[in-house]
């Protein structure tokens, strides 16, 4: 257990961030899941509309440091070329 007060805040500030990490990354991958979901169910306009969330969710997750930038570019074209493959 930390002694100083400081220590002590930056441990309820990283429990805190790593809860909310959790939730943003959580959220990424029920949405991936969605997508796959949307891939297989043969449906275009869901296809896209799924593609989309799924985008912008990675987007989001990498405007708040979750993910690295290059990582979500990395999820979004392999979910791109899953849909161009499909349709």
């Amino acid at each position: 257990m930390p002694n100083l007060s400081s220590a002590k805040k930056r441990m309820r500030v990283s429990e805190r961030q790593r809860r909310e990490n959790y939730a943003v990354r959580s959220r990424v991958r029920r949405h991936r899941r969605r997508f796959q979901d949307a891939l297989n169910g043969q449906d275009k306009t869901m296809m896209q509309q799924a593609f989309s969330e799924y985008c912008s969710i990675l987007d989001k997750a990498a405007k708040r440091n979750v993910l690295k930038k290059n990582t979500a570019v990395r999820y979004k074209s392999r979910a791109a070329n899953k849909l161009r493959a499909v349709t």
